[in-house]
């Protein structure tokens, strides 16, 4: 008796194992990838679209073509991404930027830091780059 229940409980944490293992997780807006790319292709063209409002109410040191330019590479970036889920997620982080930027919420500062990102050049280490460069 004692092997019979035995084999019974064994059973039942055999099921409740897989029961586990093989549970879905549910999409967060997307059903499927056709669905996704609409939401991204939706993004990109609302995104588009504000560049020129952004350019001017921000007085950007950009022009429009160097934004566009640069929405594309910030899309491009994640072109790599297959799970819906990521994308989704992605999709509702650029939602948001384009409301605090569309709503006046976000500080030039932020724009130019957070999208384009300004780097500086390493001072010249070496006598003859500095005396190249002008410094002392």
């Amino acid at each position: 008796m004692c092997s019979e229940s035995q084999g019974a409980w064994t059973n039942n944490m055999a099921a409740r194992q897989t029961a586990r293992i093989t549970r879905e997780v549910r999409p967060l807006l997307s059903l499927d990838n056709h669905e996704a790319r609409l939401r991204v292709l939706g993004l990109y063209r609302a995104w588009f679209r504000q560049i020129p409002y952004m350019v001017r109410q921000y007085s950007l040191i950009v022009d429009e073509d160097m934004a566009r330019a640069k929405l594309r590479q910030k899309f491009m970036e994640h072109a790599h991404v297959q799970d819906i889920r990521v994308i989704d997620m992605l999709v509702v982080k650029g939602q948001q930027d384009l409301k605090e930027v569309a709503e006046n919420w976000a500080m030039p500062t932020h724009i130019i830091s957070k999208f384009f990102k300004v780097t500086v050049d390493d001072r010249p280490k070496d006598f003859m780059s500095k005396f190249l460069s002008g410094q002392d």
